[in-house]
């Protein structure tokens, strides 16, 4: 008889195993990245930002954050199924309105890091 240490022991690592193939099949796409908003304006852009987030297809997460050390910097962690659904999003008319409604209060953009997420809170590895 399995104890019980040794039975959840076994199972993380089978589920380590299984998650780590199913990553190598087919790897997310995410994107970190900076954007500075105009003076005065980073809440009014974090809302366009926020809005009409409806459908996009393949997006896992989509996060607007405030940068507590700058009053007018935001934080955009994105997550998608693949580089393609996140490139096929930028055509989508939504997105396109959103980012032409936004383009005046944008004053530059930070840093930007893609990444290959491989799951974590929240973020459940889709088949």
């Amino acid at each position: 008889m399995f104890e019980r240490r040794e039975f959840l022991g076994g199972s993380a690592a089978a589920a380590v195993l299984a998650g780590s193939d199913a990553a190598a099949a087919a790897p997310m796409y995410g994107l970190i990245g900076k954007m500075l908003a105009q003076p005065g304006k980073r809440d009014q852009l974090m809302a366009l930002l926020m809005s009409g987030l409806g459908e996009m297809p393949g997006c896992l997460s989509y996060i607007v954050a405030r940068d507590p050390g700058s009053p007018d910097a935001i934080w955009i962690t994105e997550v998608w199924d693949s580089a393609a659904s996140h490139a096929a999003s930028l055509r989508l008319p939504a997105v396109q309105a959103t980012i032409t409604a936004a383009r005046p209060l944008i004053a530059g953009f930070g840093e930007r890091f893609e990444t290959a997420p491989v799951g974590g809170v929240g973020l459940a590895r889709t088949p």
